[in-house]
């Protein structure tokens, strides 16, 4: 069977980075890795050049303005990336009819669910970010005859937020080992998902020719402050850690209560738990530092 050519923008970032991997290690892919130096997102005529090139048959868009509050200030910067680059990519995809993969995010939501989002509830965002890439997922649909949109959720892997300086659970390890003492929030819920878990269901989304909108998040929901709790058992660290509510760390941008999601599709399989995926993240750290 011919390999499908996968483009990946965003390919250095922390899904990025495990998409190339994932895929590259399947076997049935050819990867085109793209950074931002080969072509800037809202730059049309970047787009249309690599992609030109590469001939790919799916183009995955990992490439986003994530930094939360910063896109509060830089409004017109978070839609350049989120909403213009993905109508950029989407109608370079629809011209050479190739699959368009629109990476987005829980942030799409309210967070006035109680209980995990699926699919097909209705979208409402309460922040800037959110509703750059609400509108990205909006062009693509209005753009690419042929689409994937991919929601994940709190993502934490081993090459960390390029444009946030790291992950959650670095940050809060490196607090407990330096001493320090912690407060975490405990009234947001959210799905923690390990960036390896959501490559892999890229990875069967791909395999299984799905189209249209899934959920790709590990199971079950936790508070950041049971998450960051569960990290330092797992690491044996017995610093002392106190939940907080979010209204003591003010933010420029409002999150949601709940952005915790799950799938309502059979599009791909459920992803292992949440702690299961921290337990392996953790224990794939600690092999890569003992070999280093």
């Amino acid at each position: 069977m011919t390999a499908q050519r996968v483009a990946i923008f965003g390919s250095t970032g922390q899904l990025g980075t495990d998409l190339v991997d994932v895929l590259r290690g399947a076997g049935s892919f050819d990867v085109a890795p793209l950074t931002h130096e080969d072509a800037d997102c809202a730059d049309a005529v970047a787009v249309r050049r690599v992609l030109s090139a590469a001939r790919p048959n799916v183009v995955i868009n990992c490439a986003a303005f994530v930094r939360v509050d910063d896109c509060e200030d830089q409004v017109a910067d978070a839609f350049r990336v989120n909403a213009i680059g993905a109508l950029n990519i989407a109608k370079t995809c629809a011209e050479l009819d190739a699959l368009c993969v629109y990476v987005s995010t829980d942030y799409v939501f309210d967070g006035t669910k109680a209980t995990p989002y699926v699919e097909s509830d209705p979208t409402c965002p309460i922040n800037v970010y959110g509703a750059s890439k609400l509108a990205g997922e909006h062009l693509v649909r209005q753009a690419a005859p042929r689409w994937l949109i991919v929601r994940v959720a709190s993502l934490f892997g081993k090459t960390g937020a390029r444009g946030k300086g790291g992950n959650f659970i670095e940050t809060i390890l490196a607090k407990a080992r330096h001493g320090e003492s912690l407060k975490v929030v405990d009234d947001i819920r959210i799905s923690p998902t390990y960036t390896c878990d959501a490559a892999e269901a890229v990875r069967r989304l791909l395999e299984n020719n799905a189209v249209g909108v899934v959920h790709a998040a590990n199971s079950g929901s936790c508070t950041w402050y049971e998450f960051a709790t569960a990290a330092l058992e797992l690491c044996g660290l017995t610093t002392a850690i106190a939940p907080v509510a979010s209204t003591a760390y003010p933010t420029r941008a409002r999150r949601p209560k709940n952005s915790a999601l799950t799938s309502g599709t059979r599009a791909t399989h459920e992803l292992r738990p949440w702690h299961a995926a921290l337990e392996a993240y953790l224990a794939e750290k600690r092999r890569v530092g003992a070999s280093a």
